[in-house]
């Protein structure tokens, strides 16, 4: 995919200054240093280094990256990490992708109760995947997934739902056998969606009870626990939104169609059209009418909008249950691998330098140069620092 011309970064260098000053942004401090570190990626304020090609003697610059999970050009290596990772994980087996979603209404609470909230979601949407399919009447096995937490929709408004993947089947109580599901049919996501509401529910009520919920702005009179219990009571008459989508074809798939989920940011720079007299424009998809437009939004709305999805500090937005979860995953895996007939997958080489890193799993060359496409970039300088932010921009 060529360079964009635009970039999440043009639009705070240019208007974040400005944003930061509105008496109404009550920016929080993980906020303002998400849009520092945008700000200031790949640009001198963080300094680099200097680079000549052996062959035709072309110099280049490159500053560092700023690597927040937030900014949109520093995901690229983690993701291919990421990817090579699962791909030593893979089963011989279908895999399924399922979506689970809170109502919006439960959605305002999120946000201002992000930690707890998006950490009961996790683990209500993980106890109801492993107890429906460990029921008999389903599939009666330990099931393996990982769950990765989106809070945006595609017009950028907050929209927190979990993505997981799971293969087709599970182990047998006993570990003595694989389980497969049945052709094309995971789990029924009726019997998932309405237990997922009772958990969440349940689990929300018992974090007022304790305490760990705070309330703002119209929220506030939820403060009062009857105010709190007819609010989720709206939402217990409602039917949850769990999706499930159909089958991928194959491992190979997988691993493919989750390199593009597992590291998204809001919105990717690929995704900006124009940015002028304060309006930016950008392409997004109605998936109702299952169609692509173009949204314009004034630069403060949407500097608000992206940063809405700025999660807590050391919040872990990817995790891992069952025949995934870390503590056995090596071992339940392996046992996995032995009733499907699969080989042990090979280990994983791991270069030091990030350059050769990024090369190995993505095919993509750092070091080759840009002009005669022959020669290699060798380093010539180092480049410290600049005091004050300078943003000359090498990405």
């Amino acid at each position: 995919m060529s360079r964009p011309r635009l970039e999440v970064a043009h639009i705070f260098r240019r208007y974040g200054e400005a944003y930061r000053r509105q008496p109404g942004a009550a920016l929080s401090a993980v906020q303002r240093r998400v849009m520092t570190a945008i700000e200031v990626c790949r640009t001198a304020a963080l300094g680099g280094h200097r680079e000549r090609c052996d062959q035709c003697g072309h110099q280049r610059i490159a500053y560092n990256s700023c690597r927040n999970r937030h900014c949109p050009k520093c995901q690229s290596l983690a993701r291919a990490e990421w990817i090579q990772q699962r791909k030593t994980e893979l089963l011989d087996c279908p895999y399924f992708h399922l979506v689970f979603t809170i109502p919006q209404t439960l959605a305002a609470i999120a946000y201002q109760n992000k930690r707890v909230v998006y950490s009961l979601l996790f683990s209500a949407t993980a106890q109801t995947l492993r107890t429906i399919a460990a029921d008999p009447q389903h599939l009666g096995a330990e099931i393996g997934f990982f769950a990765v937490l989106h809070t945006w929709g595609q017009n950028l408004l907050h929209h927190p739902h979990l993505h997981c993947v799971a293969p087709g089947g599970g182990l047998s109580p006993d570990g003595q056998r694989w389980i497969a599901c049945r052709p094309g049919f995971f789990l029924p996501v009726r019997v998932l969606a309405r237990l997922f509401r009772r958990l969440f529910l349940q689990a929300l009520q018992d974090a007022f009870d304790r305490g760990q919920l705070r309330f703002f702005s119209s929220l506030r009179p939820l403060v009062q626990r009857p105010a709190f219990l007819r609010y989720l009571a709206l939402t217990r008459r409602t039917e949850w939104v769990v999706y499930a989508k159909p089958p991928f074809g194959g491992p190979a798939q997988v691993v493919d169609y989750v390199g593009r989920y597992t590291h998204r940011v809001a919105i990717s720079n690929h995704r900006l059209l124009d940015i002028d007299g304060g309006q930016v424009r950008f392409r997004w998809k109605d998936y109702r009418g299952h169609r692509l437009k173009t949204m314009t939004l004034s630069a403060g709305e949407f500097m608000r909008r992206f940063l809405l999805h700025v999660l807590p500090s050391g919040f872990q937005r990817i995790r891992y249950y069952g025949l995934f979860g870390n503590r056995y995953r090596q071992q339940k895996l392996a046992r996995c691998r032995e009733l499907l007939g699969m080989p042990a997958p090979p280990e994983p080489v791991r270069s030091q330098d990030y350059r050769d890193r990024f090369e190995q799993l993505t095919g993509v060359s750092l070091r080759r140069c840009p002009v005669c496409q022959q020669g290699r970039m060798l380093f010539v300088e180092l480049l410290p620092p600049h005091r004050s932010p300078v943003f000359t921009d090498t990405s």
